[in-house]
């Protein structure tokens, strides 16, 4: 790398294993107004919801390292951002509240993304399908997150998003298909949902592709806010495998489920995306096992049920939560 600014981290969903839709008791309960049970947040791993999150952060003069891996759908490369610092969550039952992090602006009251009505296409099996179908969903998520965004006076870099797996980008080497079927790269801001890797994922459940893109667009989210910054000066472990490393990528991963569902609460019942269909997206977040990086399978819903229950930012703190809340 250059003398440049260092560029952010990427992050991705894990593949996930062969499922079979089970009766959800709760969500058709949210086809009026959804209950809020705050109950533990939940995890998306890599592809099989067991994922890896490798964030290997690279600069000319300051090197620091962001979870190298993350069970769940997030994957972390090289050529992170760590512009800037904060203290550290520790792993003490109660999580200290640290800048850019719990008390980054984005996290403040009253803030939520907007109203926006999203015009899909259909989804089909082509490649230039599925990009046409992400790249509306794409410009959805920066139309309903640019309110919040501006309202925390944070940037606005549009996020794209590629259906062709890339040998290396600015986030380094690609994941391979074992670990993800999609991930961030903040280096690019590009989210990479390969075809190949996300119809084998989701096949055309309309459901599950919307809460993927959406989960990776949380994490460009916090690429913006700073928080993928903060979070990459807090890894101290080698190799990023320490326990506190992991209640970190934990803490990040949690949040892009709140960040994912948080949109889908603001856009359900408008455009392409009916109540039901948002309620079915939520619902997805908790189709995951247990991770330590990701956490456990009720924390990753839970997390995501906050963040469409709760409707604002600040549902999503995953950085001020007790540690037994973001297991």
């Amino acid at each position: 790398m250059n003398d440049a600014e260092p560029s952010p981290p990427g992050t991705a969903r894990p593949p996930e294993p062969a499922w079979v839709p089970e009766p959800n008791p709760w969500a058709p309960n949210w086809a009026a107004a959804p209950p809020v049970p705050i109950a533990p947040p939940r995890n998306r791993l890599w592809g099989a919801v067991a994922g890896v999150l490798i964030v290997v952060l690279t600069f000319s003069l300051i090197a620091a390292t962001i979870p190298r891996r993350v069970d769940g759908r997030a994957f972390a490369a090289q050529g992170a951002d760590t512009g800037r610092a904060y203290g550290g969550t520790g792993s003490t039952s109660k999580a200290k509240p640290v800048p850019e992090l719990a008390r980054n602006p984005l996290l403040g009251a009253g803030i939520s993304p907007g109203p926006a009505t999203c015009a899909l296409p259909d989804l089909g099996r082509a490649p230039e399908q599925l990009k046409a179908y992400y790249r509306a969903l794409a410009d959805c998520l920066e139309q309903s997150w640019r309110p919040a965004l501006e309202k925390a006076n944070e940037p606005t870099l549009t996020a794209t998003v590629s259906v062709t797996l890339p040998e290396h980008s600015a986030c380094g080497d690609a994941p391979t298909e074992n670990e993800a079927v999609a991930y961030y790269c903040g280096g690019d801001t590009t989210i990479y949902a390969p075809t190949d890797w996300m119809l084998a994922d989701a096949g055309l459940n309309k459901a599950r592709h919307i809460a993927t893109i959406a989960h990776e667009y949380g994490h460009h989210v916090q690429r913006e806010s700073g928080m993928l910054s903060a979070a990459a000066d807090k890894m101290t472990s080698p190799n990023e495998d320490s326990a506190a490393d992991k209640e970190v990528v934990r803490r990040i991963e949690l949040q892009a489920n709140c960040f994912g569902a948080l949109f889908l609460a603001a856009v359900a019942g408008s455009g392409s995306i009916s109540r039901s269909l948002a309620n079915a997206a939520v619902a997805d977040y908790g189709r995951a096992n247990d991770s330590d990086t990701h956490g456990s399978r009720a924390h990753q819903l839970s997390w995501a049920k906050a963040g469409y229950d709760g409707k604002t930012t600040k549902a999503c703190d995953t950085w001020s939560a007790p540690v037994a809340e973001v297991s």
